[in-house]
């Protein structure tokens, strides 16, 4: 049954791999989005790399926690009224995404400066 399941989940890993949705930002403009690598990030996660999940994307595990957050207040009403732990986790993942965006441009742009 193990074997089953383990298969089951090296199947639907390969499937996920291989049917990434493609950025239309990073289509039009050549320059990632702040949200590009998460798709990655979240397989990797699946698979066990937690290093390389937070190296493709170090949103990952403060996204989901705030989506499960979001999900879990809706049935359970779990905060106040005036939704404070809610907007904390809010500016916390916001800031956490936007701080990795401007590190991963300013990579890039170091990069061609660089090499330029």
């Amino acid at each position: 049954m193990y074997l089953q399941i383990f298969c089951s989940h090296l199947v639907f890993i390969k499937w996920l791999q291989n049917h990434l949705l493609k950025c239309p930002f990073k289509a039009l403009t050549g320059i990632d989005c702040p949200g590009c690598g998460f798709q990655r990030s979240l397989l990797e996660m699946l698979q066990g790399n937690w290093h390389s999940s937070f190296a493709l994307y170090p949103a990952t595990i403060p996204v989901i926690l705030f989506l499960l957050y979001g999900i879990a207040d809706t049935f359970f009403k779990l905060d106040n009224s005036k939704d404070i732990v809610k907007k904390s986790l809010f500016v916390l993942t916001g800031g956490i995404v936007l701080i990795s965006y401007c590190v991963k441009l300013w990579s890039i742009y170091h990069h061609y400066n660089l090499s330029a």
